[in-house]
């Protein structure tokens, strides 16, 4: 019996690897497709690993005498403001 051109019983169609072969593309198809995820999220937003902006201390401490009713709304609106809030 002749296995044909020499090239023994495994020889086919992944190679004469086998199994192995086979293993091989499978890692290099989700190490692409891996890259691919991982190049779309950190191109898509780039904003998101910022950190937001720091709020002002004295901004919280206006909106608690408001909310305790130590002063009024314009009083709040217009401090606030000049906070920058």
């Amino acid at each position: 019996m002749g296995y044909g051109y020499g090239y023994g019983p495994q020889w086919g169609m992944m190679g004469g690897y086998g199994g192995f072969g086979m293993l091989i593309w499978v890692v290099i198809l989700i190490a692409i497709v891996l890259l691919v995820v991982w190049l779309v999220r950190t191109q898509a937003s780039p904003g998101m690993h910022q950190l937001p902006p720091r709020r002002s201390p004295g901004l919280d401490v206006l909106e608690e005498r408001y909310a305790r009713g130590e002063i009024n709304r314009d009083e709040y609106l217009q401090k606030k403001k000049d906070i920058g809030g």
